[in-house]
């Protein structure tokens, strides 16, 4: 069994048809990969109710994804697109002041004011969070939410190659998405609508939330071939007292915790590994890390070499994730953010 990790050893080939560029045309009509050991069983999502038990606890993400995408151009005439990747405040009081990527030919300097498509401005104010930072610190002449509520694109992925529209608009967003902050979708949830819930309740099958603000940092490549050298990204996450409780009570009556999707299991791993107080994570989940609380992952495929890779692996073993991506490229699943999902099973720890 293999122990030491690259990054090569979480590549793999993926023909390049089986990214998709669109959702599935019902939530609930994308297929589900049980990949609970010993045998992978082909399956549709909407059988997700009957695999669980009266009693397990479905630990959702309830991020709201904000058209964070904002383009407009310097004072030269040179285009520029804004990723807003954390509003740091929204009071005019307080500066309307967000941390975002920048794309453009040639940087600014601090003090430039961009004028944004839509007829505001963005005035940059310098890097973030510190002088040496990934982002840039700009003021905005309004509250950023409802600029980007008003003139943002839907953020979509890199691999997703199509404009944004008024269905990603909607499709690239939960049906229970209540705080807005993140910058990219917790996939995973996306394959969910009413009539799925309402089995689930039907079933006895309990619900709780977590809020994790998914940042841009999620697509950020590995760059090095000793994955301890790749420093994470971090995102903003909560939870609730209640969701504590919850976990509590499903595992005091025998049941099991169900996160569904990877931001979940970084926010409830990151509470029970740095403590109620930490409200900012950039836990790196690789094989060998010891969970603490989550049973089973409802998750989607993930890119080639990605921390997301990395995960899945310390969750469910490597050789069998890997195993579970030969057959899902085989059997023709759909990848990435609108692709198919997979059920996990934690691995015993050794």
């Amino acid at each position: 069994m293999k122990t030491h990790f690259s990054l090569s050893d979480f590549d793999f080939t993926l023909p390049e048809e089986l990214i998709a560029q669109h959702p599935a045309a019902e939530r609930s009509a994308s297929r589900l990969l049980d990949g609970r050991e010993p045998a992978l069983v082909d399956r549709r999502f909407t059988d997700l109710p009957g695999l669980l038990m009266p009693g397990d606890l479905l630990v959702f993400n309830d991020t709201r994804v904000v058209k964070a995408r904002l383009f407009g151009q310097k004072s030269s005439g040179g285009r520029l697109e804004l990723l807003i990747e954390r509003v740091l405040s929204h009071h005019a009081d307080a500066g309307h002041e967000v941390a975002a990527h920048m794309k453009v030919s040639k940087k600014p300097l601090p003090g430039a004011v961009m004028q944004m498509d839509g007829g505001f401005t963005a005035t940059l104010l310098g890097r973030w969070p510190n002088a040496d930072g990934p982002l840039y610190r700009f003021r905005m002449s309004s509250d950023p939410y409802a600029l980007m509520a008003q003139h943002g694109h839907v953020p979509l992925p890199p691999y997703i190659t199509h404009t944004d529209s008024a269905d990603d608009e909607q499709r690239y967003q939960t049906v229970f998405a209540r705080a807005p902050g993140a910058v990219a979708a917790p996939t995973a949830a996306l394959h969910f609508d009413e009539a799925v819930l309402a089995q689930l309740e039907a079933r006895g099958i309990q619900r709780a939330n977590v809020t994790l603000h998914v940042g841009a940092g999620t697509f950020q490549p590995v760059k090095a071939e000793n994955i301890a050298d790749h420093v994470m990204h971090f995102e903003r996450f909560e939870v609730p007292s209640a969701t504590l409780q919850a976990i509590a009570d499903c595992k005091a009556g025998g049941g099991r915790v169900v996160a569904v999707g990877t931001t979940t299991v970084r926010a409830l791993e990151s509470n029970a590994k740095f403590g109620p107080d930490c409200n900012d994570t950039n836990i790196f989940i690789t094989p060998g890390f010891e969970f603490a609380v989550v049973d089973l992952l409802l998750t989607n495929f993930h890119l080639p070499k990605s921390t997301l890779m990395m995960l899945v692996s310390a969750f469910s073993g490597y050789e069998h994730i890997m195993a579970l991506y030969r057959h899902a490229i085989a059997q023709r699943y759909r990848f990435f953010s609108y692709g198919d999902s997979m059920l996990l099973a934690r691995k015993p720890a050794a």
